[in-house]
């Protein structure tokens, strides 16, 4: 073997890793709305975390990747701990297929079909294929799908520059001599660990051991160690994603140690005593690819089987070995939720992340804008402080948020995902914007309480029915956001229209009392502050609605909400619903309001 055989096997690996992250971020790109979906299905069960993790792995064809997405959600504080050992162990035997897919380089037959499955005769016809799905539909599904083919291509092609740059090794004498050196079982599990620690890729690792068991001089005693190292290396991945994050998602890295060593120390003994006491003769048979990548699927099977019964254990050691002090445990409590850089790596699970960070936005702008509405009633200085703490929560939300959509957006994702980024860097706006309307009105309140001011009964019975209004129309656009309810968000603008002619009266009205001297100017102030700052509520909402079908239906939001006044017969009669139910309450009709802004018809 010279100096190009090593060239040819450097550039081998290199088109190998390659190929194997276009491949990658083809499948999880194509899994997006996939992925989030089986997250939100996640459960305790540990049979269906088990499968979820064999899913997503195969589906993004990383198991590096995975435990990387693992130690983001566990940081991010949307996943428990105990939730991801089923996955954890999922994702080991997930990885599997990828040596079995790397085991065609093995094939050889006279059959034609059969010879088909050779890389070297797959591979060009995969990369073509990819080539036609990338320029000649527009779909970005179907381009996705020829990424991925391609990836594929540059992968086998890659093994096999590997395969042609080791074949000489077979007849090297030297080479035989060092492999003498890996019939020691403890020096061939370093070896397997400290390669794949330093490439942090298993699939990897497993793809270049194939290749050097095509030279005839590996059997099987050497390469099962190996393989078992392979298993405690790849840990090395999660142990850098582990930097700089809470103590949780560290026992996610410790797990996984735990995981993939406890099945070495278990297993490794019982392989000594077949090859050894026993003598095997199998141990000592020349090792194929395929016979590789059925060492890696039973190691890694029999170690899940042997340990799954056991999680909870291993949950505990976990702990042991990571402790919290309960100071940090109070602080962890307390702390929001956050955004982790790590879930950029899979842009689908960063989507979801954020989706579930808004959703949290929304709940806590709802109970915050609820909350003002009540001080307007009956003021509570703990509700009033509990109001601008909350205010400041979502503020803090907006920033973080804000900025980690743009970095997300900066990310290659699917169309379905675009438009759920889009219509979150809308939403959020409007909450804040919600939510430093609920500041104005405790201060309103407060300077109420403050002077000891008390509205006139009437001017109670105003504020108490808008305020009515305002609250359904608040969580009528606050659930079809949750709920991602389409038609519900229809149902918005015509109460938010009702709501604008409840303030365009109630403020005429107001002016009425001023003249007649009914009411005092400081009085008429703070009146008119708590009937704007409610109608610029319910318009946030009618944004919030607007941008939800805008996006959805693709729309532009300006032209739905003047089409809709227009032309929709829905709009009317929702309009008229509502009109009634709240104008009877004033103790108005028709009549007595401005004819032109009361029926959209005219």
């Amino acid at each position: 073997m010279d100096i190009f055989s090593v060239f040819s096997l450097l550039g081998g690996l290199a088109f190998f890793l390659y190929g194997m992250n276009v491949m990658s971020t083809g499948l999880e790109k194509l899994a997006g709305g996939k992925l989030e979906v089986v997250l939100k299905k996640i459960t305790s069960n540990k049979f269906k975390s088990l499968l979820l993790g064999m899913g997503i792995t195969i589906a993004i064809q990383s198991s590096s990747a995975m435990t990387v997405m693992l130690v983001g959600l566990v940081n991010s504080g949307i996943m428990q701990l105990e939730q991801t050992v089923g996955i954890l162990m999922g994702s080991n035997v997930g990885t599997t297929l990828t040596s079995w897919l790397l085991s065609l380089t093995g094939v050889d037959s006279d059959n034609i079909f059969v010879n088909l499955l050779k890389p070297e005769s797959l591979s060009p016809i995969i990369a073509l294929v990819g080539i036609m799905f990338i320029m000649i539909p527009k779909s970005s599904k179907k381009k996705d799908i020829g990424r991925i083919c391609i990836g594929f291509a540059v992968l086998m092609t890659g093994m096999t520059f590997m395969s042609d740059a080791v074949s000489p090794l077979a007849e090297s004498p030297e080479f035989q001599n060092i492999l003498t050196a890996f019939r020691n079982p403890i020096l061939g599990v370093l070896v397997g660990a400290v390669f794949t620690g330093v490439i942090q890729s298993s699939a990897a690792s497993v793809g270049i051991l194939q290749a050097f068991s095509l030279t005839g001089g590996l059997t099987y005693g050497m390469a099962l160690p190996i393989i078992m190292g392979q298993n405690i290396g790849t840990c090395v991945t999660a142990l850098i994603s582990s930097i700089g994050v809470n103590k949780n998602a560290k026992r996610v890295a410790v797990v996984h140690i735990l995981f993939n060593c406890i099945g070495t120390l278990v297993f490794l003994p019982i392989v000594l005593i077949l090859q050894y006491a026993v003598k095997l003769p199998l141990f000592e048979e020349a090792v194929s690819p395929v016979g590789i990548a059925v060492m890696h699927t039973i190691f890694n099977v029999l170690t899940t089987g042997l340990l799954l019964p056991f999680s909870k254990y291993i949950v505990k050691a976990a702990y042991f070995i990571i402790k919290d002090s309960d100071a940090e445990r109070e602080e962890a409590a307390k702390k929001n939720v956050m955004l982790d850089e790590r879930l950029l790596k899979t842009p689908a699970v960063a989507v979801e992340a954020c989706r579930s960070a808004t959703v949290d936005m929304a709940q806590l702008t709802r109970t915050t804008i609820l909350d003002a509405l009540g001080l307007l009633k009956k003021y509570d200085s703990k509700i009033a402080d509990r109001v601008i703490e909350g205010e400041s929560t979502i503020d803090n939300f907006e920033d973080k948020l804000n900025s980690y959509l743009v970095k997300i957006s900066k990310s290659s994702i699917t169309s379905s995902d675009g438009r759920t980024v889009s219509k979150m860097m809308h939403i959020i706006g409007n909450l804040e914007r919600i939510s430093d309307h609920a500041v104005n009105l405790v201060e309103s309140a407060r300077e109420m309480h403050d002077k000891q001011y008390t509205f006139s009964d009437e001017c109670k019975k105003e504020i108490e029915i808008i305020s009515e209004a305002i609250t359904e129309n608040i969580n009528k656009a606050f659930d079809a956001y949750i709920n991602d309810d389409l038609d519900m968000a229809h149902t918005i603008e015509p109460l938010e229209e009702v709501v604008d002619i409840l303030s365009s009266e109630l403020k005429s009205r107001h002016v009425e009392r001023l003249q007649s001297g009914e009411c005092t100017i400081e009085l008429g102030y703070i009146y008119q502050d708590i009937l704007t700052n409610l109608e610029r509520i319910s318009d946030h909402c009618s944004n919030i609605a607007g941008f939800i079908i805008g996006i959805d239906e693709k729309t532009n939001i300006h032209a739905y909400l003047h089409d809709v006044k227009e032309n929709d017969e829905l709009f009317r009669k929702e309009y008229r619903s509502y009109s009634s139910k709240y104008f009877l309450k004033l103790g108005i009709c028709d009549s007595n309001l401005d004819k032109r802004r009361l029926n959209p018809e005219e």
